[in-house]
């Protein structure tokens, strides 16, 4: 048996799983949380236990440090040795990367290189992978992309109508996101309605404050809703999703606003958060409609819009599809946002819901669809971090 870690950096967290491969058991969780503020949370779960501590966590290699730290004093390991590998998410592999990597210098760099297409998420993946390298300098890495299932896409999907020039000396394309995520629950999905993926149509709708949707055709993907960047597609919590690209240069010049503050407002002020002037947070959306917020009303209305009108397109690219999944915290959880898409989609898709038991389900695999329905409806909760291990596992050659 051999213990590979998954880890996924964030800008100011440090989420990760430890497994046990390859039974794919999991020996514990957690995460470190707030990472460079005065008042940092690092918790980690094991044997149905929670321990949370609540301190300074200055950067990165002090989260790694305590994520070690506490693996030997819980005595989940005897001792660091046991670790044989890490895998890595990386959320922009470009079209360098069609699938994980074993982690030498030339792929550092090529996405050190990328990181301008994900700042907010390249650089904290790598300041994660050097903060172990330095803690476990023996052990093995990988880096598993988030775009690499989106590699399959031909190019009347991945190419914008801009100057080809852009595409063939920049690399402007539809990169898209998610993709472990998407990978996962479309080959999962089939696995629970006893089918090969290979032979199945499906959209999968990973739903989260970042948010994308999936066309997915035979366990390979055709099409995917951001684009060059994460800030692309449906609308998401603080980011805005498509728009029309006029609004950034006529919004610049009747503010005077920078670039940077145009691009700030995009990813960070728009979305959710921009429309209700509520919260990004989908619970707090839900509070509010409950209370008859008309702001958070139509906030809730214009992601359901946004979201059947992909799903919408993506049934009549693949020509009719057998399931729909939703995943990730909203998809996973948000039973009113899922009724309200699923309600428009009936109208115009061989699809029939059973409302009663969707209404119900939180967190955990269940077709929510009636028995009758052509179209499947999926709740498939995301597991990323197994499909990290699962490659690092197999990379590694163990």
């Amino acid at each position: 048996m051999t213990k590979i870690i998954s880890v996924n950096a964030g800008s100011s967290s440090l989420k990760f799983q430890l497994f046990e491969m390859p039974s794919e058991e999991v020996l514990t969780s957690g995460i470190a949380e707030r990472i460079g503020l005065e008042e940092g949370i690092f918790t980690i779960k094991y044997n149905g236990e929670k321990h949370t501590q609540n301190l300074p966590i200055k950067d990165h290699k002090v989260a790694v440090d305590l994520l070690l730290i506490a693996l030997v004093e819980h005595k989940i390991v005897e001792n660091l040795e046991e670790i044989k590998g890490a895998g890595h998410r990386i959320v922009q592999g470009g079209s360098y990367f069609d699938s994980s990597a074993v982690v030498d210098e030339d792929v550092v760099n090529k996405v050190e290189e990328l990181s301008d297409l994900a700042p907010l998420h390249n650089p904290a993946h790598l300041i994660g992978y050097r903060a172990f390298k330095e803690a476990l300098p023996q052990i093995g890495h990988v880096f598993v992309f988030d775009t690499a299932f989106h590699q399959t896409m031909t190019p009347e999907s991945y190419l914008f109508p801009v100057p080809m020039e852009w595409y063939e000396n920049y690399k402007v394309r539809r990169y898209g996101a998610h993709g472990t995520s998407h990978q996962y629950v479309s080959q999962r999905c089939a696995e629970l309605m006893g089918k090969d993926v290979k032979n199945l149509k499906i959209i999968t709708c990973h739903l989260g404050n970042g948010a994308s949707i999936t066309a997915v055709d035979g366990g390979k993907c055709i099409n995917t809703s951001m684009g060059l960047t994460p800030l692309g597609g449906i609308m998401m919590g603080t980011r805005c999703g498509d728009i029309d690209p006029a609004i950034v240069p006529f919004v610049m010049k009747k503010t005077g606003m920078t670039p940077d503050e145009m691009d700030t407002a995009l990813n960070k002020k728009s979305g959710m958060l921009g429309i209700s002037g509520i919260s990004s947070d989908a619970r707090d959306i839900e509070n509010a409609v409950a209370e008859g917020n008309e702001r958070a009303i139509l906030t809730q209305q214009l992601y359901v819009n946004r979201a059947i009108n992909v799903i919408g397109g993506y049934y009549f690219q693949l020509g009719g599809c057998d399931a729909i999944v939703f995943t990730a915290g909203l998809g996973e959880n948000d039973c009113n946002l899922r009724h309200q898409i699923c309600e428009k989609l009936e109208k115009a898709m061989d699809l029939k819901m059973n409302y009663e038991l969707n209404d119900k389900t939180r967190g955990k695999e269940v077709c929510v669809s009636a028995d009758d329905s052509k179209v499947q409806v999926w709740v498939v909760p995301t597991n990323e971090e197994l499909v990290i291990a699962r490659d690092t596992y197999s990379l590694l050659g163990f």
